[in-house]
Protein backbone atom coordinates (compact mmCIF):
# COMPACT_ATOMS: atom_id res chain seq x y z
CA UNK A 1 0.00 0.00 0.00
CA UNK A 2 0.75 3.14 -0.66
CA UNK A 3 2.28 5.83 2.03
CA UNK A 4 0.65 9.00 3.03
CA UNK A 5 4.34 10.71 2.19
CA UNK A 6 4.47 9.11 -1.45
CA UNK A 7 0.41 10.06 -2.18
CA UNK A 8 1.43 14.03 -0.80
CA UNK A 9 4.41 13.86 -2.96
CA UNK A 10 2.45 12.60 -5.92
CA UNK A 11 0.01 15.09 -5.37
CA UNK A 12 2.46 18.20 -4.61
CA UNK A 13 4.11 16.94 -8.34
CA UNK A 14 0.73 16.48 -10.26
CA UNK A 15 -0.13 20.14 -9.02
CA UNK A 16 3.23 21.74 -10.26
CA UNK A 17 2.84 20.12 -13.44
CA UNK A 18 -0.91 21.53 -13.74
CA UNK A 19 0.57 25.15 -12.71
CA UNK A 20 3.42 24.92 -15.33
CA UNK A 21 0.39 23.68 -17.95
CA UNK A 22 -1.46 26.92 -16.85
CA UNK A 23 1.55 29.23 -17.63
CA UNK A 24 2.17 27.53 -20.66
CA UNK A 25 -1.28 27.56 -22.03
CA UNK A 26 -1.46 30.95 -20.86
CA UNK A 27 1.59 32.09 -22.95
CA UNK A 28 0.49 30.56 -26.08
CA UNK A 29 -2.79 32.59 -25.40
CA UNK A 30 -1.02 35.82 -24.63
CA UNK A 31 0.79 35.46 -27.82
CA UNK A 32 -2.09 34.82 -30.12
CA UNK A 33 -3.58 38.11 -28.57
CA UNK A 34 -0.31 39.94 -29.12
CA UNK A 35 -0.38 38.68 -32.70
CA UNK A 36 -3.76 39.28 -33.24
CA UNK A 37 -3.46 42.94 -32.16
CA UNK A 38 -0.70 43.76 -34.54
CA UNK A 39 -2.60 42.29 -37.25
CA UNK A 40 -5.81 44.58 -36.45
CA UNK A 41 -3.07 47.54 -36.15
CA UNK A 42 -1.95 46.89 -39.62
CA UNK A 43 -5.56 46.42 -41.31
CA UNK A 44 -6.73 49.35 -39.63
CA UNK A 45 -3.99 51.76 -41.11
CA UNK A 46 -4.65 50.13 -44.19
CA UNK A 47 -8.65 50.73 -43.86
CA UNK A 48 -7.34 54.52 -43.20
CA UNK A 49 -5.31 54.85 -45.89
CA UNK A 50 -1.93 55.95 -44.20
CA UNK A 51 0.72 56.52 -47.22
CA UNK A 52 3.62 56.27 -44.82
CA UNK A 53 4.34 52.27 -44.90
CA UNK A 54 6.07 52.61 -41.51
CA UNK A 55 2.34 52.18 -40.81
CA UNK A 56 2.04 48.44 -41.94
CA UNK A 57 5.25 47.15 -40.23
CA UNK A 58 4.66 44.98 -37.24
CA UNK A 59 7.94 43.36 -36.06
CA UNK A 60 7.60 40.42 -34.21
CA UNK A 61 8.00 39.84 -30.61
CA UNK A 62 9.35 36.83 -28.88
CA UNK A 63 7.01 37.71 -25.60
CA UNK A 64 9.72 35.50 -23.44
CA UNK A 65 8.03 34.41 -19.76
CA UNK A 66 10.92 32.84 -18.01
CA UNK A 67 14.68 31.91 -18.89
CA UNK A 68 13.89 28.86 -21.31
CA UNK A 69 11.60 30.73 -23.85
CA UNK A 70 14.23 34.01 -23.49
CA UNK A 71 16.58 31.85 -24.84
CA UNK A 72 14.91 32.37 -28.20
CA UNK A 73 16.87 35.29 -28.68
CA UNK A 74 20.22 32.72 -29.17
CA UNK A 75 18.21 31.39 -32.36
CA UNK A 76 19.03 34.55 -34.85
CA UNK A 77 20.86 37.53 -34.46
CA UNK A 78 19.04 40.31 -32.54
CA UNK A 79 19.38 44.47 -33.68
CA UNK A 80 19.05 46.81 -31.11
CA UNK A 81 16.21 49.15 -30.89
CA UNK A 82 17.49 52.29 -29.04
CA UNK A 83 20.71 53.29 -29.19
CA UNK A 84 22.48 54.67 -26.30
CA UNK A 85 19.95 53.84 -23.82
CA UNK A 86 20.72 50.61 -22.51
CA UNK A 87 23.99 49.72 -20.48
CA UNK A 88 25.77 46.37 -20.97
CA UNK A 89 28.88 45.01 -18.38
CA UNK A 90 31.81 43.24 -18.76
CA UNK A 91 30.80 39.24 -18.61
CA UNK A 92 33.33 36.76 -17.18
CA UNK A 93 32.03 33.18 -18.54
CA UNK A 94 34.51 31.32 -16.77
CA UNK A 95 32.80 32.03 -13.18
CA UNK A 96 29.60 33.30 -15.20
CA UNK A 97 29.86 36.78 -13.19
CA UNK A 98 28.49 40.06 -14.29
CA UNK A 99 30.64 42.97 -13.38
CA UNK A 100 27.89 45.55 -12.54
CA UNK A 101 30.10 47.57 -10.67
CA UNK A 102 31.58 49.02 -14.00
CA UNK A 103 29.62 50.17 -16.74
CA UNK A 104 31.59 48.94 -20.36
CA UNK A 105 29.37 50.82 -22.79
CA UNK A 106 25.83 51.62 -24.06
CA UNK A 107 24.35 49.78 -26.88
CA UNK A 108 24.53 51.59 -30.57
CA UNK A 109 21.97 52.46 -32.91
CA UNK A 110 20.36 49.39 -34.07
CA UNK A 111 23.57 47.41 -33.12
CA UNK A 112 23.59 43.61 -34.20
CA UNK A 113 24.23 40.73 -32.27
CA UNK A 114 24.59 37.32 -31.38
CA UNK A 115 23.37 36.62 -28.43
CA UNK A 116 25.02 33.80 -26.26
CA UNK A 117 23.07 32.49 -23.84
CA UNK A 118 20.43 33.88 -21.36
CA UNK A 119 20.78 33.09 -17.83
CA UNK A 120 20.22 34.85 -14.26
CA UNK A 121 22.48 36.48 -11.77
CA UNK A 122 22.94 37.74 -8.84
CA UNK A 123 23.54 41.74 -9.10
CA UNK A 124 23.10 44.60 -6.12
CA UNK A 125 20.32 44.79 -4.53
CA UNK A 126 19.74 41.28 -3.69
CA UNK A 127 17.31 40.51 -7.18
CA UNK A 128 18.66 38.52 -9.71
CA UNK A 129 18.89 39.90 -12.90
CA UNK A 130 18.32 38.20 -16.45
CA UNK A 131 20.72 38.67 -18.45
CA UNK A 132 21.76 38.35 -22.35
CA UNK A 133 25.47 37.97 -23.04
CA UNK A 134 27.35 38.55 -26.26
CA UNK A 135 30.65 38.88 -27.55
CA UNK A 136 32.19 42.44 -28.86
CA UNK A 137 35.91 43.47 -29.88
CA UNK A 138 37.17 40.14 -28.52
CA UNK A 139 35.42 40.39 -24.93
CA UNK A 140 32.45 39.02 -23.26
CA UNK A 141 29.64 40.87 -22.05
CA UNK A 142 26.09 41.03 -20.66
CA UNK A 143 22.95 43.07 -20.93
CA UNK A 144 19.82 43.09 -18.58
CA UNK A 145 16.61 41.92 -20.20
CA UNK A 146 14.86 41.81 -17.25
CA UNK A 147 14.85 40.60 -13.63
CA UNK A 148 13.50 37.24 -11.16
CA UNK A 149 12.20 37.79 -7.91
CA UNK A 150 10.31 34.96 -5.68
CA UNK A 151 10.31 32.65 -8.74
CA UNK A 152 8.66 35.39 -10.63
CA UNK A 153 10.23 36.89 -14.12
CA UNK A 154 9.81 39.95 -15.72
CA UNK A 155 11.72 40.04 -19.18
CA UNK A 156 11.42 42.81 -21.95
CA UNK A 157 13.91 42.01 -24.22
CA UNK A 158 10.71 42.89 -26.89
CA UNK A 159 11.69 46.19 -25.67
CA UNK A 160 15.47 46.05 -26.53
CA UNK A 161 15.98 43.86 -29.46
CA UNK A 162 14.59 43.80 -32.83
CA UNK A 163 14.67 39.79 -33.97
CA UNK A 164 14.37 40.71 -37.67
CA UNK A 165 17.34 42.36 -39.86
CA UNK A 166 15.20 46.12 -39.65
CA UNK A 167 16.63 46.46 -42.99
CA UNK A 168 14.30 44.03 -44.55
CA UNK A 169 11.06 45.30 -42.20
CA UNK A 170 12.27 49.09 -43.45
CA UNK A 171 13.59 48.16 -46.90
CA UNK A 172 11.45 50.66 -48.42
CA UNK A 173 13.32 53.51 -46.79
CA UNK A 174 15.46 55.73 -49.76
CA UNK A 175 19.12 54.16 -50.15
CA UNK A 176 20.20 58.00 -49.17
CA UNK A 177 18.49 57.20 -45.77
CA UNK A 178 19.88 53.95 -44.97
CA UNK A 179 23.35 55.77 -45.91
CA UNK A 180 22.95 57.99 -43.60
CA UNK A 181 21.77 55.45 -40.91
CA UNK A 182 25.34 53.74 -41.35
CA UNK A 183 27.30 57.31 -40.89
CA UNK A 184 24.86 58.02 -37.64
CA UNK A 185 23.74 61.05 -39.11
CA UNK A 186 20.11 62.90 -38.96
CA UNK A 187 19.75 64.74 -42.50
CA UNK A 188 17.14 66.88 -43.12
CA UNK A 189 13.90 65.23 -44.67
CA UNK A 190 14.71 62.22 -42.30
CA UNK A 191 11.53 61.17 -39.77
CA UNK A 192 12.19 60.34 -36.06
CA UNK A 193 12.29 56.37 -36.21
CA UNK A 194 14.96 57.02 -38.91
CA UNK A 195 16.71 59.47 -36.35
CA UNK A 196 16.74 56.82 -34.30
CA UNK A 197 17.95 54.49 -35.99
CA UNK A 198 20.90 56.87 -37.00
CA UNK A 199 21.89 58.14 -33.48
CA UNK A 200 19.37 56.35 -30.98
CA UNK A 201 17.11 57.22 -28.57
CA UNK A 202 16.04 60.94 -28.19
CA UNK A 203 13.67 63.11 -25.61
CA UNK A 204 10.98 65.55 -26.95
CA UNK A 205 11.13 68.86 -25.08
CA UNK A 206 7.91 69.38 -23.05
CA UNK A 207 4.76 71.14 -24.91
CA UNK A 208 5.75 69.71 -28.17
CA UNK A 209 2.94 69.36 -31.33
CA UNK A 210 2.38 67.63 -34.44
CA UNK A 211 3.12 70.23 -36.51
CA UNK A 212 6.75 71.15 -34.43
CA UNK A 213 8.96 69.49 -32.28
CA UNK A 214 12.28 69.57 -30.65
CA UNK A 215 14.01 65.99 -29.75
CA UNK A 216 17.13 66.18 -27.77
CA UNK A 217 19.58 63.10 -28.76
CA UNK A 218 22.63 62.16 -26.16
CA UNK A 219 24.04 60.44 -29.32
CA UNK A 220 26.46 58.40 -27.37
CA UNK A 221 28.50 61.38 -26.53
CA UNK A 222 28.25 64.14 -29.23
CA UNK A 223 24.93 65.79 -28.36
CA UNK A 224 22.40 66.52 -31.15
CA UNK A 225 18.92 68.64 -31.12
CA UNK A 226 16.90 68.01 -33.94
CA UNK A 227 13.84 70.69 -35.19
CA UNK A 228 11.14 68.61 -36.25
CA UNK A 229 8.05 70.08 -38.86
CA UNK A 230 5.38 68.46 -39.39
CA UNK A 231 7.20 64.54 -39.18
CA UNK A 232 10.54 65.40 -40.67
CA UNK A 233 14.15 66.95 -39.69
CA UNK A 234 14.26 70.01 -40.74
CA UNK A 235 17.27 71.90 -38.92
CA UNK A 236 19.89 69.96 -36.58
CA UNK A 237 22.24 71.41 -34.25
CA UNK A 238 24.95 70.20 -31.45
CA UNK A 239 23.20 70.02 -28.24
CA UNK A 240 24.66 70.69 -24.83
Amino acid sequence: MMSEEAKQRIQVALTLALVVAGLRAGYILYRRHEDNLAAQKQQAAKNAGYSNEEYYVSPKKLHPFDLNSAKQLTLQPVWVKEGYRYTYYRYVPVVKRVDFAHDAGLLGPIDRLQINDVMAVAAPGGRKQIVATFEKDGHSYAVPIGFESDGQYKIYSDEIFYVEDPHDLYKFWPADVWQAIAQHEVRPGMDELQADFAIGMGVPDAGATSGEKTVRYPNGGKPLVVEYRDGKAAEMKPGT
